[in-house]
């Protein structure tokens, strides 16, 4: 499991890669205060609360993410689909 101050540092880094690996920002792509934008499997973006990273089912699921190579340049993709997401951001 990886403790809530570990998964906020590799928030910090994957946003800062990313910002690096864009040209410009547009509205629809930067997520409001407090929370991170994250992908599913199937390519569907969600604004997930960075209060969520610090639950054991999100922290698993970057583990999973960063161990099967879901980790892309330039956005965090969990593997899981968005109807699963859907039912945990509800």
């Amino acid at each position: 499991m990886i403790c809530a101050k570990r998964t906020a540092q590799l928030m910090k880094k994957w946003q800062m890669m990313a910002a690096l690996g864009r040209k410009r920002f547009t509205c629809a792509s930067v997520a409001v205060k407090g929370h991170c934008m994250m992908y599913t499997s199937d390519g569907r973006r969600f604004e997930v609360p960075l209060a969520y990273f610090s639950t054991l089912v999100f922290s698993e699921l970057l583990r999973m993410s960063q161990e099967f190579g879901f980790m892309g340049n330039e956005r965090i993709t969990l593997p899981c689909d968005a109807a699963v997401m859907a039912v945990r951001l509800a």
